[in-house]
């Protein structure tokens, strides 16, 4: 059933080790580092039960309500309901948020795919990943994505260097395995499980390794360690950064000091195949919704540059009208790959309706890839003084107020309050330490550039194009060499 953000706050209050600047965190939720963003995803859960946004929020099934960003897949309008719920979301919040669940979840519908490799290991771990995806259905949990080891040296295997680099498995028991490393996760100190798999890693030769693990950590599971990063939160400086003292999602360091995962949350253990599938296919779902945020992030910024021109008379131009044309080719781009995707979906090993692959994962290139030059472009159009403005103390200065009212008022229209927030806005969206972060995030957090463009040539239907040729040349069906995989 679906939960309420009281719900989910008291959900944290479990004992988990949390630390923040080097000291032990008791309350999460009062912290004013973790408030926001618990605040946000406690919203996220009130919101499944307001009557004006319940039905975009939830499905029914059998007189209950369950969160739609966890339905399993099956239809066109089962992506088309997902997509209306972030959008929702995002502008219910007025920010982009990422790791709230729903764009991790899909993570174990791939697993879910792989069904027959799983039973190649042993049956159990099939049955245990169906009834992890009926779970997060039917109890609405904030579930994320444990991916990224500390490596080490990744030129050395990781059974040559300290082993704890990569995420292991030290024994067996009755109870479960115990496992040992760190893993790196954006905003685990608040969530309640997240979906442990392997990184992209050389596990040697060898077929069997204690490497090769994918399973569900409890957040307060005994060992678990919380080591997060300082936030982008500054007391005082609500009002000259907007976003970052809202919308910063705490990543953490996340340490497993042998910590005991029960038989029923392992999906699979000891198989380099498996671990190889779910590399290959983690983002066959999850990528939707990850790269539909920046649908919002691109209107975040045709909004900041519009207002701006509008605010200095430059809309007419014709050089800032290419410039903000730009800026809608790169965000109607992405919109175009996620509908194309849906629309030309088909199913899946699993019986789930999977997005066009080919579509999906290069909407996701052209949506990452060229985020730093759109940034740049909006920089353009909202001109110098984002950077050179001076914050809200001064505005309201006795001395420095009434000179900052006369430059920064325009007209009778605008004024400098709207002025200022609108720099403010755009400052903290383009320029500041939180939106370099944002950058280097979505730079890296579905697995780094090379991986998306190997994943478009995974999926890319190769064969069309090689037969085009063939046929259009008058070449012969002996030509030497084979199709390439597609």
């Amino acid at each position: 059933m679906i939960r309420t953000g009281g719900q989910y706050r008291e959900s944290l209050r479990d004992g988990r080790e949390v630390y923040m600047d080097g000291e032990r965190v008791e309350d999460i939720t009062a912290h004013p580092k973790f408030k926001p963003l618990i605040d946000i995803r406690a919203r996220i859960y009130d919101m499944q039960h307001e009557t004006d946004k319940q039905d975009l929020m939830t499905f029914e099934r059998d007189g209950e309500r369950f969160p739609i960003g966890n339905q399993i897949p099956r239809t066109q309008e089962h992506w088309q309901a997902k997509r209306k719920a972030v959008d929702t979301l995002m502008k219910d919040i007025g920010g982009v948020v990422t790791r709230v669940g729903d764009e991790t979840v899909g993570e174990m519908w791939s697993l879910a795919d792989g069904a027959d490799i799983l039973n190649e290991i042993d049956p159990r771990f099939a049955k245990n990943i169906n009834t992890h995806i009926r779970l997060a259905v039917e109890n609405d949990p904030f579930h994320v994505s444990a991916n990224t080891d500390p490596k080490g040296d990744r030129s050395l295997k990781p059974q040559e260097q300290d082993p704890d680099m990569l995420t292991h498995v030290v024994k067996e028991t009755d109870e479960g395995i115990i496992i040992r490393g760190a893993k790196y996760e954006t905003a685990a100190a608040y969530s309640n499980q997240a979906f442990l798999k392997p990184t992209i890693a050389n596990w040697g030769d060898a077929s069997i390794s204690d490497y090769a693990l994918g399973c569900i950590v409890k957040m307060n599971a005994p060992g678990v360690k919380h080591i997060c990063r300082a936030g982008f939160q500054r007391d005082g400086l609500q009002d000259d950064y907007p976003l970052s003292n809202r919308f910063d999602e705490v990543d953490t360091i996340m340490i497993l000091d042998n910590v005991l995962i029960p038989w029923e949350d392992v999906l699979f253990y000891q198989h380099t195949r498996a671990a190889a599938f779910i590399r290959t296919t983690l983002h066959r779902y999850s990528a939707m919704p990850f790269v539909q945020r920046l649908i919002t992030y691109a209107d975040m910024m045709i909004g900041a540059a519009l207002w701006n021109v509008k605010q200095t008379g430059l809309e007419k131009q014709p050089a800032v009208q290419e410039k903000l044309a730009q800026l809608a080719v790169y965000r109607e781009g992405i919109n175009a790959h996620l509908t194309a995707a849906i629309a030309m979906g088909e199913k899946s090993p699993g019986g789930f309706l999977m997005p066009n692959q080919s579509l999906l994962m290069t909407g996701r290139v052209h949506a990452c890839s060229n985020l730093p030059a759109m940034m740049h472009i909006a920089r353009e159009l909202c001109g110098g003084q984002i950077c050179v403005t001076p914050d809200i103390d001064s505005f309201r200065g006795k001395e420095t107020g009434k000179w900052l009212d006369k430059y920064y008022t325009i007209n009778e229209r605008w004024k400098a309050d709207d002025r200022r927030k609108l720099l403010s806005f755009a400052r903290d969206l383009l320029n500041s330490g939180y939106a370099g972060h944002r950058l280097t995030f979505h730079l890296f957090a579905q697995s780094p550039p090379f991986a998306h463009l190997a994943a478009v040539y995974r999926n890319f239907g190769w064969d069309g194009p090689l037969d085009f040729v063939k046929h259009a040349a008058g070449m012969s069906d002996n030509i030497y060499g084979e199709k390439t995989d597609g």
